[in-house]
């Protein structure tokens, strides 16, 4: 098997689309139909198995996958032994402490010698000890919004996206401990000839995420002007710069970071820049 590698991936759910739709763009094709759990690519040397997400650290770590994509909460909760290779910068999420909302909150202190259900007892336990507040921790493995309701915990600890599951119970988040994305680890016993091959699937995956950043952008600007125009928008070496068929004007392409774009747009209009389009970068090469 050393001329494939395999990679775990949460067998469902945001992070499992998001993960899939990364490995898509990257122009690497698979069938995963309803309840496949194993799938080999077409067009390159990756197996894909379709795992619950807590399990993927395990699985990596032992060496049964070379490479997982999984959340940080739960690669930092299992604490397996394993190389985060890439942050992915998408499914982020943060673990919170929440209390009924009905109470008063002064700071961690208020957890001193109260419960507080979760399915994150690590993460949480080492929180509690940085911030020497002495707690009990439930472990409970689903439906942790449920525990101060029935009487099982006061408060809880567990993944917050919007809020409104937690409102829904009559909860309200109190303490950020933890921020989470999604992130490439693998086995650090990886051997040289896999190695390759993955590093051939991170070209690929910095050419998606490095396009998706940027932006080409493509304006008409008077002469006089181009000189500013330039120093607002330098691209990747240089822009391009093409003569209109109006004498005094030229045409400039550049790329362009997304957030850059936004913060100068104003300059480049009072520069005298006209007719302005940005357009998506499918991949981008560096």
């Amino acid at each position: 098997m050393e001329n494939i590698i395999r990679i775990a991936v949460q067998k469902s759910g945001r992070l499992s689309e998001d993960s899939l739709s990364l490995i898509k763009e990257c122009g690497i094709k698979f069938y995963n139909g309803t309840g496949k759990l194993k799938s080999t690519s077409t067009n390159f040397p990756i197996e894909f198995l379709f795992l619950r997400d807590d399990d993927i650290p395990g699985y990596v770590s032992d060496g049964v996958a070379d490479l997982g994509i999984v959340g940080e909460n739960e690669l930092v909760e299992k604490n397996k032994e394993v190389t985060v290779v890439k942050k992915l910068g998408f499914s982020k999420c943060r673990l919170s402490l929440a209390i009924p909302k009905g109470e008063e909150y002064a700071g961690i202190g208020h957890f001193e010698g109260k419960s507080i259900a979760t399915s994150y007892p690590k993460i949480l336990g080492d929180y509690l000890e940085k911030h020497r507040v002495k707690a009990e921790i439930h472990e409970i493995s689903g439906s942790v919004e449920i525990a101060p309701s029935i009487g099982l915990a006061e408060g809880i600890c567990d993944i917050v996206s919007s809020g409104s599951t937690l409102m829904m119970n009559g909860l309200k988040e109190v303490e950020e401990i933890f921020r989470s994305e999604a992130v490439l680890i693998a086995d650090p016993k990886i051997s040289p000839a896999k190695q390759d091959i993955v590093d051939k699937l991170l070209f690929r995956m910095n050419a998606v995420q490095k396009g998706k950043s940027n932006k080409y952008v493509l304006l008409n600007a008077p002469n006089a002007s181009l000189d500013r125009i330039v120093s607002l928008i330098p691209g990747m070496r240089s822009p391009t710069i093409l003569p209109l068929a109006q004498e005094g004007w030229s045409s400039v392409h550049s790329v362009i970071a997304e957030d850059q774009f936004w913060e100068n747009i104003e300059e480049l209009r009072a520069a005298g820049a006209e007719g302005i389009l940005v357009v998506p970068i499918e991949k981008m090469v560096l």
